[in-house]
């Protein structure tokens, strides 16, 4: 294992979750690559801490998908998932987030997510994909925040890292541009007119939910 990390500070640092995101972010960006042998004393030591805050984090990491285990044999980077089976989940979750918000969200909280569903439109009007994916994926985070359901921001906390290793290399259902961008501006009007029912409905269409 080679993979540099900088030692944690524990009195700046909740160790687990700390060391939960680090390793996270490794795998994320191939610095602890599918099938790579993960080891405790080995990370432990890399990191700058015990072995138990290494353990809860890699139990974690097990938990969402990111890392398997076979007791007694080996712990290992796992393989991402068929990314159909998460751009489904991820389709269908923001569009009951977005049914939540319409329903619910004050007008500042609107606007806000309205502000940044345009970085979307507008990277989708460039056909630029890698920008689709980042400001889709900004845009869920603040339409979760605002849907005010602790349960959903739960989950999206716990599996974000995982989703957003799933999604590496996404492309988007709707290939044409001009026919993409329009449904994202279909979407836009009904959300900004809090009508939930339908801007779930064209969210779940522009992922090919339908």
């Amino acid at each position: 294992m080679t993979a540099p990390f900088v030692p944690l500070e524990p009195s700046r640092a909740v160790l687990g979750d700390e060391v939960y995101v680090r390793l996270g972010e490794a795998i994320l960006d191939g610095r602890l690559a599918p099938g790579e042998r993960l080891r405790d004393h080995e990370l432990a030591e890399r990191l700058g801490v015990s072995r138990t805050p290494v353990r809860e984090a890699l139990q974690r990491l097990e938990r969402v998908g990111l890392v398997e285990v076979s007791p007694h044999r080996y712990t290992r980077v796992s393989q991402p998932r068929r990314q159909s089976d998460t751009i489904e989940l991820v389709g269908y979750n923001m569009g009951i987030a977005v049914r939540m918000v319409a329903a619910r969200a004050d007008a500042e909280a609107i606007e806000l997510a309205l502000a940044q569903l345009e970085d979307v439109i507008a990277a989708s009007r460039a056909d630029d994909a890698t920008a689709l994916a980042t400001a889709s994926h900004a845009f869920f985070g603040v339409v979760t925040r605002a849907s005010g359901n602790a349960a959903l921001l739960q989950f999206i906390r716990e599996y974000e890292i995982a989703i957003r290793r799933d999604m590496v290399g996404w492309q988007p259902i709707i290939e044409c541009p001009l026919g993409r961008t329009a449904a994202y501006e279909e979407f836009r009007e009904a959300f900004r007119a809090r009508d939930g029912e339908r801007a779930e409905a064209l969210l779940r269409r522009i992922h090919g939910l339908t």
